[in-house]
């Protein structure tokens, strides 16, 4: 049996087709090979006792955290300027309910910094921890772009997640469950050196966030990072950032 040109060509584009891709398949593949987690508050120290805001050292989160007694927090916010980073590696920002006095589960969602041979780009993901965390998909973020970020347990089980880029007015969110509880019990403003491939990623200069506008909602009102206890990142001895809080705003730097 003779094939003509035509319907060998046609067979050749059909299965040249087939072999591409689509977006969300390679989307799906990218997500697998980053790996990328967050963890629970891993601390080294505590700052001496006549430190009035109550700081700690830990090797993974820089930030606020407010503590109350369990069933406490419903929601958490917090917008912040993207920066650009420097040097090499990664950094990430994001608002969470739990993983400090908490640690069973995580609520969180952010936006991961990295740099790499000069070249910088941008993740915006959710996580409800114990499981790994999960990129938002089609959502452009830039250096200097404002990103507001806020996380909702609707119980200790479901809860949402929410990125809205202000400066485009774009805005991403996933319905999560889980079957780790939170407790409710902690709000965070954070700046993490997150884990990839079961370690910490190289930390990024990442100049300074600010969250402003930073509230956690709670079953009879809301309160701000205001009295908030202070966690700084400690690696290998040396103190790689510096957090204040100033009413709504929680500000860290990289030292």
């Amino acid at each position: 049996m003779q094939i003509t040109f035509a319907l060998l060509s046609n067979l050749l584009l059909a299965s040249f087709a087939l072999a591409i891709p689509t977006s969300a398949e390679r989307y799906a593949a990218r997500q697998a090979a980053r790996n990328r987690s967050s963890n629970l508050i891993q601390k080294v120290e505590a700052a001496d006792a006549n430190d009035v805001v109550h700081e700690s050292y830990s090797t993974n989160w820089a930030g606020a955290i407010q503590s109350k007694a369990a069933g406490t927090f419903k929601s958490v916010t917090g917008t912040f300027t993207v920066p650009k980073p420097s040097g090499s590696g990664a950094a990430s920002a994001w608002v969470g309910i739990d993983g400090a006095s908490c640690g069973s589960a995580i609520l969180q969602t952010g936006v991961d910094f990295n740099i790499n041979n000069g070249q910088v780009s941008y993740d915006s993901w959710y996580e409800w921890f114990p499981a790994g965390a999960y990129d938002f998909s089609n959502f452009a973020i830039k250096a200097g772009d404002v990103v507001k970020l806020t996380v909702t347990a609707t119980s200790k089980t479901a809860g949402s997640a929410v990125i809205e880029n202000v400066t485009t007015g774009k805005k991403v969110s996933k319905a999560l469950t889980s079957s780790h509880a939170l407790c409710e019990q902690d709000a965070e403003w954070i700046v993490e050196d997150f884990e990839e491939n079961g370690g910490l990623v190289p930390f990024a200069n990442f100049g300074t966030v600010t969250f402003s506008d930073a509230s956690a909602s709670t079953g009879s009102g809301t309160v701000t990072p205001a009295g908030a206890s202070v966690s700084d990142i400690e690696q290998s001895g040396k103190v790689l950032t510096h957090t204040t809080i100033s009413g709504s705003k929680v500000t860290v730097k990289h030292s």
